[in-house]
């Protein structure tokens, strides 16, 4: 009963905050950016919300709390300093600026005016949509199978249908106003959630209380080891995951987005300190809950796994499920739908906006009405959301897989020539391009060829590769004219 109480209530707050949000989205830089009108405290929230789903709870930390143990929270530390602090810090002032200067609202938008290179834009604007589907498809998945553990009458189907449905309704009737504001609210649920969260399950482990729970985690992990239960896998296995799940989001769409939709550059010290306290609370609570599974079970075969589902990803919903009180639970439910909710409608968005914006707009008709425009964003929302449904049917095994594959093939497409392109005026357009092309072609690759347990490291070289690429390629190419340079790096403050 608690838990059909809290979800309706929220359902309502949602489609609330959609029906808000579509009185205010008039154009579209209204439906995208919201007016660019954002401060610290939103953009922060959204920034961190975006960033933290249901697959860091179901996926990520119920895997890597049970095979690293105490160990995991280094993810969770790895994330809020160099995936939220240094990203706000290095990026944020001028991601700003530059797309300012540059008159651009997406990333493809982003490469073609900065490089001069027409081909830029379909070709990201493809790479965005193609690869963040196994994302999305991730997140839905993630929570899909809390809810199928809450609810057992519920169909794992119908349960994505539900996330699926409400989802696309505020973000295709408010756009990234609504967006924004549900990240506020959802940020908050988070942070309270995410406490509780810790504190509870240490209360229903054997430990006495958090600090006992510690110790004890680190004994049982002992234990489990030595009995051959967890498979920590090759030492460079937790680096490469810190790395790829920290410096990926510095090139992923729906990340970098935020950072255009700020009002001014005087908000980004405030939005960095904002953002990685919220990180450090959600990313921390996530993997040591993942870690305390050692209290609760001696192996995975203890775990009632439903076919198509990897062990691990039934870690963290068994516990909930099994040892928090229901009124909790309610809370916990809701905290991973705001989770999940909040990743995927900036992933839709952004998703939505290669093709309306960077393929339709920017190639096929350059004198489309906003009105159309907007309406195109919809109506290409709501196809993302459904494709993604039918590739999350599938149940695919290992969350954490999938998304390897898309954070690796985005940031090692993204990463080198976005990093280099703010930064360093003599990278060419030819450079970035075959950044582009290595990175994505060196993800994919390795993805296939590697065993799945190493994807992360598989997505770590796709964006490492790029890095060489970029500068020697740039050496021995023609510069990007004058002109665009000096207008990309203007310091005009607008």
């Amino acid at each position: 009963m608690y838990n059909l109480i809290f979800i309706g209530l929220y359902i309502l707050l949602m489609i609330g905050v959609g029906v808000w949000g579509l009185r205010r989205t008039k154009t579209l830089d209204d439906f995208f950016l919201g007016g660019r009108c954002f401060g610290p405290w939103v953009t922060a929230l959204a920034y961190g919300t975006s960033y933290f789903s249901a697959v860091v709870f179901v996926g990520f930390a119920g895997r890597f709390g049970w095979n690293q143990g105490l160990d995991g929270i280094w993810i969770g530390i790895g994330n809020a300093v160099l995936g939220a602090f240094l990203a706000w810090i290095i990026l944020g002032k001028r991601t700003r600026r530059m797309t300012h200067n540059l008159d651009v609202m997406t990333m493809p938008e982003f490469f073609f005016r900065r490089y001069d290179m027409y081909q830029m834009k379909p070709f990201a604007a493809m790479i965005i949509f193609i690869f963040l589907l196994p994302y999305s498809a991730g997140v839905y998945k993630g929570l899909a199978e809390l809810l199928v553990g809450v609810f057992p009458n519920v169909p794992f189907n119908v349960a994505i249908i539900i996330m699926a449905a409400l989802t696309g309704l505020y973000l295709i009737l408010g756009g990234y106003f609504a967006v924004a504001m549900t990240d506020c609210i959802q940020g908050v649920i988070m942070l309270g959630g995410a406490i509780a969260l810790v504190y509870f399950v240490a209360d229903a482990s054997p430990a006495d209380g958090v600090v006992s729970a510690v110790g004890m985690v680190s004994e049982k992990y002992a234990e489990h080891s030595a009995a051959g239960s967890v498979n920590r896998g090759p030492w460079y296995l937790l680096p490469s995951l810190v790395a790829m799940t920290s410096f990926g989001c510095w090139a992923m769409p729906q990340m970098v987005h935020k950072f255009y939709a700020v009002k001014d550059e005087s908000i980004i010290i405030k939005g960095a300190v904002v953002c990685t306290i919220f990180a450090l609370i959600i990313g921390g609570a996530a993997y040591f809950t993942g870690s305390m599974s050692h209290l609760f079970f001696n192996n995975l075969g203890e775990l009632n796994v439903k076919p198509g589902v990897a062990p691990e990803d039934t870690i963290i919903p068994t516990m909930l499920v099994n040892y928090l009180p229901k009124p909790l639970l309610s809370l916990m439910l809701v905290l991973l739908l705001s989770a999940s909710m909040s990743t995927l409608s900036g992933i839709v968005l952004v998703s939505s906006s290669a093709i309306a914006i960077d393929l339709y707009k920017g190639v096929v008709d350059p004198k489309v009405s906003h009105r159309m425009s907007v309406t195109l964003m919809r109506f290409l929302s709501a196809l993302f959301i459904a494709i993604s449904y039918f590739i999350a049917t599938h149940r695919i095994s290992f969350i954490e897989t999938l998304m390897s594959l898309s954070w690796g093939a985005i940031a090692g497409a993204f990463l080198a020539p976005f990093i280099y392109g703010l930064f360093w005026r003599r990278t060419t357009a030819i450079g970035a391009f075959s950044g582009m092309c290595s990175g994505i072609l060196t993800t994919v690759v390795l993805f296939f060829t590697l065993d799945k347990s190493l994807a992360s490291f598989g997505a770590c070289m796709g964006m490492v590769v790029p890095f060489v690429v970029v500068p020697v390629v740039s050496l021995f190419t023609k510069p990007v004219s004058q002109k665009t340079i000096d207008r990309a790096f203007s310091v005009c403050v607008k």
